[in-house]
């Protein structure tokens, strides 16, 4: 499902984010010209259609999300596919954020665009049914899977690189994820959408590295590590290789983002 499909490229004009006060959504409008990013209920159909035919955005970027809670599946997945069926009628493109958690981690090998989603979390589940349906509902739309998104050195902190903060937690040396630096992966979204791309599409960071890893490369010191419990996903590596056929943005792997060493060195 991944490769080109007919997102609009030439005389880009507006785009507007959906979850522009999350953590790359704030990203996207600060790098994109021409966003904007009028809050709607994502569930509110006419709601949602009223504003993009007010603002006629060329493509919409849809980064919100609940990750949990009562409300999680109504927003993740009922919403996600409001806002596709919205720019889908007002002829505007869309872009879908999507997870590498869509996958169990048990495959051996890294994921590709047209592996089958085998989804082990609610988040998870939520996630690959938002892509099942975004798609039937906008054909044309790209959906980004992507893994982990960090800010590093000189940026605000995600929740992700807070959370390993706490000294009293433990990390999985076997849940392994590809974190991109938010910059370098918001960048890599505009550039999508101006080459025009659809389909399904894997964009995240060079380095597959273990939630213990992670949480060392931000601490700067060891911290105390176990195998991931039953019902978590394991090695979620994705392959990147036809995003990286198509873009100039260079997604940063984790350690290049913290200036540590390779892994092999």
């Amino acid at each position: 499902m991944g490769g080109r499909g007919q997102l609009k490229s030439a005389g880009l004009g507006p785009v507007h984010v959906t979850g522009a006060t999350g953590f790359l959504g704030r990203e996207l409008v600060r790098l994109a010209p021409h966003a904007t990013n009028e809050r709607v209920e994502v569930c509110d159909a006419a709601a949602v259609r009223a504003l993009f035919e007010r603002l006629r955005p060329d493509v919409v970027i849809h980064t919100a999300y609940r990750q949990e809670g009562p409300d999680a599946w109504k927003i993740t997945v009922d919403g996600a596919e409001t806002v596709a069926c919205a720019a889908h009628a007002v002829g505007a493109g869309f872009v879908h954020l999507s997870t590498d958690v869509v996958f169990d981690g048990l495959r051996g090998a890294p994921y590709v665009e047209d592996d089958v989603p085998s989804p082990v979390s609610d988040y998870g589940r939520a996630k690959a049914e938002s892509e099942r349906r975004v798609l039937l509902a906008h054909p044309d739309a790209l959906v980004v899977r992507t893994s982990l998104l960090v800010g590093g050195p000189g940026h605000e902190a995600s929740k992700h690189e807070l959370a390993v903060l706490d000294p009293d937690m433990t990390f999985y040396e076997d849940e392994i994820r590809c974190p991109a630096q938010v910059g370098d992966f918001a960048s890599a979204l505009l550039e999508l959408v101006a080459l025009g791309v659809g389909g399904v599409l894997h964009v995240a960071g060079a380095d597959p590295v273990s939630r213990a890893d992670f949480a060392e490369l931000v601490t700067g010191h060891r911290v105390a590590r176990a195998p991931a419990p039953p019902g978590r996903p394991h090695d979620c590596t994705l392959d990147c290789s036809r995003a990286r056929s198509l873009l100039r943005t260079e997604l940063r792997g984790i350690r290049t983002v913290f200036g540590a060493p390779a892994a092999d060195e």
